[in-house]
């Protein structure tokens, strides 16, 4: 049976502009470059304004004014009602009041801080260099060009010898064949499967050689990779001594062969803000000064007024591209005034951070700075993620200023962030014949009155990749 009915119901959704926004907000500064750059492909109502032709305008609008200081008033005042006419019919299209030109306020010269891009030659193209200097045949090159694309960032394949062989319908042996004359490149250590062979063709590279560290680096790397000193000692049949001084020497190779050289991905950060104390006041600056000063275009504007000249598809056209240039422009300004707001509210809740150093950072989550400025925890989550700020003390991830708090004995707050410091602290300082275990840190931190259990200890020293008590172990 069809019944006819009201049901209530709370949902949530959000508007185009909305989204728009919200997506802009997790750009970093470079990204939201990238991204504006791509809308002016694409939207033909959006252009790019450049600081140097407005003044040239306002240059050549003076010097018109003073040619044309004879012509008739009433003429002027004819044209001017005319424009006007325009600029009204042009608003009420729009059906707002807004301002569709976005101008960006330009708080350092742009020519003093343009990026200018270093050459740096890739890990890549360097041992690609190095391939084409040898005599191999073209099929032979074709295989070596395949194992180097297959080297990651840290110098290491990626891919088994079997799955190229299959790959490139080659022999096993060819393959091994190519790949050892790739490991006999600069930098040494290149092209290894694993860190033991990493560590061997530096060894073996090495003249003189070291017999004693590839013998245990070959035949006993359990007990190396794990420091069981007395057993390494025992079984190579050496006193603690030698063993001390081979593991020295070992440790002075390179385990990342392949680091220190550019990418094909950001290896760098631009921050976004940065806060300079001024006058005894901590001053907010952006650093937008590349990002595309938009407008709409004025000729598209004539094409929507006259009516007689453009087609109502035409017209259609100009007014959906005029409502994502809009949402475009908007959304650009309150992403910075949110952005801005933002760092304001912390840098108020950290004042003792920016005014004395990272040790004075207090507790502070999202929720604080959400309360503080009346905005939901998502926006503020997405302000904060992946923008750094440039301070007196570094340039730091704004997620870097939240943390959770612990109270000591004492009653008193403070930041885990601090735990993670004193941990460090307790682990560059130990004994290095008997390092502290996650128990005795623990202990040691329940002494100082800070009351963190051993699983909480063992959590905070995994996120500073700082090994077990076993591996820090030393002669």
């Amino acid at each position: 049976m069809v019944r006819l009915g009201q049901h209530l119901s709370l949902q949530m959704r959000q508007s185009p502009q909305q989204v728009l926004l919200s997506s802009l907000l997790q750009l970093p500064i470079m990204s939201l470059e990238q991204r504006l750059s791509m809308e002016l492909e694409m939207n033909p109502l959006l252009e790019m304004e450049q600081e140097q032709e407005l003044e040239q305008e306002m240059e050549e609008t003076q010097e018109k004014l003073e040619d044309d200081e004879d012509i008739d008033e009433e003429s002027i005042g004819e044209a001017e009602i005319e424009k006007e006419k325009e600029e009204i019919d042009w608003d009420e299209i729009l059906n707002d009041e807004d301002n569709y030109e976005f101008r960006l306020p330009r708080e350092k010269n742009e020519e003093e801080n343009g990026r200018v891009e270093v050459h740096q030659e890739s890990l890549t193209d360097y041992l690609m260099s190095q391939l084409h200097m040898t005599n191999m045949t073209a099929a032979e090159l074709v295989v070596g060009e395949y194992i180097i694309w297959n080297i990651n960032n840290v110098g290491y394949v990626v891919t088994d010898t079997e799955t190229i062989a299959e790959n490139l319908e080659e022999d096993v042996e060819t393959i091994e064949r190519i790949l050892d004359i790739i490991q006999g490149f600069d930098p040494p250590g290149i092209g290894a499967r694993n860190l033991q062979e990493c560590l061997l063709i530096q060894l073996y590279q090495q003249n003189p050689r070291h017999d004693l560290a590839v013998k245990m680096i070959r035949d006993h790397y359990e007990d190396f990779k794990n420091k069981r000193f007395e057993r390494l000692a025992k079984e190579m049949m050496i006193d603690l001594d030698a063993v001390k001084e081979t593991m020295e020497h070992i440790t002075k190779l390179n385990p990342k062969p392949g680091e220190g050289y550019v990418t094909y991905a950001n290896n760098y950060i631009v921050p976004d803000i940065e806060v300079r104390k001024q006058d005894g006041e901590f001053k907010i600056f952006m650093h937008d000064f590349n990002v595309p000063q938009l407008r709409i275009n004025h000729e598209y504007r004539k094409m929507m007024l006259d009516k007689k000249k453009t087609s109502k598809e035409t017209r259609d056209f100009i007014r959906q591209r005029l409502e994502s240039a809009r949402w475009l422009i908007n959304s650009i300004h309150q992403r910075r005034a949110t952005i801005l707001r933002t760092v304001e509210a912390i840098i108020e809740k950290q004042h003792d951070f920016f005014e004395k150093g990272p040790e004075n950072l207090k507790p502070m989550i999202l929720k604080d700075i959400a309360d503080e400025i009346g905005m939901d925890i998502s926006t503020i989550s997405r302000v904060t993620n992946g923008k750094y700020i440039q301070t007196e003390y570094g340039v730091f991830e704004l997620k870097y200023f939240f943390s959770e708090k612990y109270v000591t004995e004492d009653g008193e707050d403070v930041s885990n962030k601090k735990i993670k410091a004193i941990i460090k602290n307790l682990c560059d300082n130990e004994p290095s014949d008997k390092p502290y275990n996650d128990q005795k840190i623990s202990e040691i931190l329940n002494n100082e009155g800070f009351p963190v259990a051993r699983r909480t200890v063992a959590k905070y020293r995994e996120q500073m990749n700082i090994p077990v008590a076993r591996l820090r172990r030393r002669i």
